[in-house]
């Protein structure tokens, strides 16, 4: 296959989204495709300088406000999809903003370009948490309560009791995200989430275990277990820094929760009517009660992230994952 992968992006994950479209392209070379790794904004790289990139590891911090400004500057945020005419599919390796949001989707479509995962809808659908929220208890999958600013802070924490989590209504990777312990901290807390989107949620925190399910077409993967080992919750620096979390797959678990955690991941997939691949995520409170916080359409793709993990748990390496899901998006021209 003739595949281009893009990543970069404008987001606050963009540097995570270099780490996932720089692995990417070397699994998918090793599987023997023709691949053509391109940035949103350097354009197409060099092999020296795809090389140069898989040394690089991710810093601690997203990129400043400052450096995505000169990001969307120069590529508004989209890449023209004549870059992608020849190749047999893009693959998105994208994470966050209008990379995640449906965007980008919505213009390959449009251009009659073939891609990677879900399309502008579903894109659309999980990133929005409020409108996913209500789509999970659609389908009867349990999600933990919330409210959506504005809000006055003694309704909410009457509501969701404390602590509670304050975050981006649409945003990834816990960017912006903060947990609530007391009344006087609520406000700041939803003024530093609007810095990050022009929508804010309020959820009731679950404690207990985190845990992941990956799924690939209609097969829901290892059920991972995540131990954050920065901070008491999977956050930026716990995800992306050597050491910062334990990752479990498969999960230490009974047979009986395995196989229930990985029926909701399915009933959440289908809810939002996402593609070829997603992650869901979950919190198991100490009664047992599975909660799921959110669908990941584009998740991490590095060897080391969570849904390649869940993959090679069952047996199936990275460059036949990533393989997997080209051959996936290819199904959908030859139907």
């Amino acid at each position: 296959m003739k595949i281009a992968v893009l990543f970069g992006g404008n987001s606050s994950e963009r540097d995570v989204s270099i780490a996932s479209g720089i692995q990417v392209t070397k699994a998918l070379k090793e599987a023997g495709h023709n691949v053509l790794a391109v940035d949103t904004f350097r354009g197409v790289l060099s092999d020296v300088e795809v090389q140069a990139l898989l040394s690089r590891g991710i810093a601690p911090e997203p990129p400043s406000s400052h450096d995505l400004e000169v990001v969307k500057a120069k590529t508004g945020g989209i890449v023209q999809p004549s870059y992608f005419t020849d190749a047999d599919v893009v693959f998105l390796a994208l994470h966050g903003g209008t990379g995640e949001d449906g965007t980008v989707q919505a213009v390959f479509t449009a251009a009659g370009v073939l891609y990677t995962g879900s399309d502008h809808v579903g894109s659309a659908a999980a990133m929005d948490k409020d409108l996913a929220k209500r789509l999970f208890l659609a389908a009867e999958v349990p999600t933990p309560d919330w409210l959506m600013a504005p809000v006055d802070s003694e309704s909410a924490a009457a509501r969701l009791g404390f602590p509670l989590v304050v975050k981006p209504n649409k945003q990834g990777s816990t960017v912006g995200l903060t947990i609530v312990h007391r009344l006087e901290e609520i406000q700041s807390a939803i003024e530093e989430a609007y810095r990050h989107d022009d929508e804010v949620m309020l959820e009731r925190f679950v404690p207990g275990r985190e845990f992941t399910v990956g799924i690939l077409g209609d097969r829901a993967l290892a059920v991972g277990e995540i131990i954050p080992k920065c901070s008491d919750i999977f956050d930026y620096q716990s995800k992306y820094q050597p050491g910062g979390a334990d990752e479990i797959f498969p999960a230490d678990i009974s047979p009986e929760l395995t196989a229930r955690f990985q029926e909701l991941a399915l009933g959440a997939h289908r809810a939002l009517k996402l593609r070829d691949y997603s992650r869901i995520d979950f919190r198991l409170d100490p009664k047992a009660g599975i909660w799921c916080l959110e669908a990941n359409t584009l998740p991490g793709m590095t060897a080391q992230s969570l849904l390649p993990k869940a993959a090679a748990a069952v047996g199936i390496p990275f460059p036949e994952l990533c393989t997997e899901i080209c051959r996936l998006a290819l199904a959908r021209r030859q139907r």
